[in-house]
């Protein structure tokens, strides 16, 4: 059984998809903790994002949202490939998973890719792959 302590932290930590406001919050600033990031103004941000949410499940972005700070900590992404093989299967690229420094060692990262795997599984991926560095 969870105690409050765990149950709480659940809650404050729960995996969503990507929003058009995740820009305000941190988004582009946890990515520089990952790689390189160059300045994106907000109306390149809503280009990509608008670009990225036409492909639908084929390619969806999660986040995990502090509750307390309304910042975002943690983020990684899955791109669906159609394939011939298999029966005209698909495989699942699972990749730019990052926690921010300040919440590491929460199993943050973890969630994230459970949540990017299940959606893999559920949109019929055969194989859902990723690179660890």
């Amino acid at each position: 059984m969870q105690n409050n302590k765990d149950s709480n932290e659940a809650e404050a930590h729960q995996v969503r998809k990507l929003e058009i406001t995740d820009k305000s919050k941190g988004f582009m600033e946890l990515l520089q903790q990952l790689t390189v990031c160059h300045p994106v103004s907000d109306e390149e941000f809503q280009n990509r994002f608008e670009e990225l949410k036409s492909c639908g499940d084929d390619h969806v972005i999660c986040v995990i949202e502090d509750a307390m700070s309304s910042k975002i900590i943690a983020t990684g992404s899955v791109f669906i490939e159609k394939k011939f093989i298999r029966g005209c299967g698909k495989v699942g690229h699972i990749e730019d998973i990052v926690v921010d420094s300040s919440a590491r060692g929460l199993q943050l990262g973890k969630k994230v890719v459970c949540f990017l795997v299940d959606h893999a599984r559920s949109n019929g991926c055969y194989k859902i792959k990723w690179k660890t560095s």
